[in-house]
């Protein structure tokens, strides 16, 4: 009944096992050294300026004696110097990151996409229309068609989206003309 479309559609599910495949990765025993780290802030001791320190350790060994090298200050301040600093263990996850700006990207290059869609095939779909007035040239627009006949063809026709909003939007202007004529023209306001 039906001719088969000569574009092969994607469908959703595909395209969502192909990205499953993509974004995991293969299956580890450990976390990779981005995920987690062991961050100690120190705050400045004696003459020595406040510093933070870095490092992929475990979380029984994230404390100041293993994450804080090379040491600076000497053997019989360190307790004192380890003391002071805060020492967190921070673990996150890389893929999920990953994940969320590849949707983030997919959902900004799709509006992209529509938008120059609409402004490339959008000229070219139109179709001019003989029933509208121009709106620049104020004069004509109450020579040539009456007010009341335009909306009615227009609404007959008004079979596609834009269609439908290029129509509510020329009402909309045409409304605009005729408030600028009652306040500029005849000096009284609308009710």
């Amino acid at each position: 009944m039906f001719a088969p479309s000569s574009r092969n559609s994607v469908s959703p599910v595909l395209l969502l096992a192909l990205l499953g495949c993509v974004l995991c990765p293969p299956a580890q025993a450990s976390k990779s050294s981005e995920d987690i780290r062991c961050k100690c802030i120190c705050p400045p001791y004696r003459n020595i300026s406040g510093h933070i320190y870095n490092k992929n350790v475990s979380q029984k060994d994230c404390n100041c004696l293993h994450v804080v090298e090379p040491m600076p200050v000497p053997g019989n301040d360190v307790e004192a110097y380890c003391l002071l600093c805060e020492c967190k263990y921070e673990e996150r996850s890389t893929t999920t990151i990953k994940v969320i700006i590849i949707i983030y990207l997919s959902v900004v290059g799709a509006l992209l996409l529509y938008m120059a869609f609409l402004v490339l095939v959008d000229p070219l779909i139109r179709k001019p229309d003989p029933y509208t007035q121009p709106l620049h040239n104020e004069e004509d627009s109450e020579d040539t068609h009456s007010l009341a006949a335009v909306p009615a063809l227009a609404g007959a026709r008004a079979n596609t989206v834009l269609e439908r909003v290029e129509g509510a939007q020329q009402r909309w202007k045409r409304q605009v003309q005729e408030q600028r004529k009652t306040v500029f023209d005849r000096h009284k306001m609308l009710s």
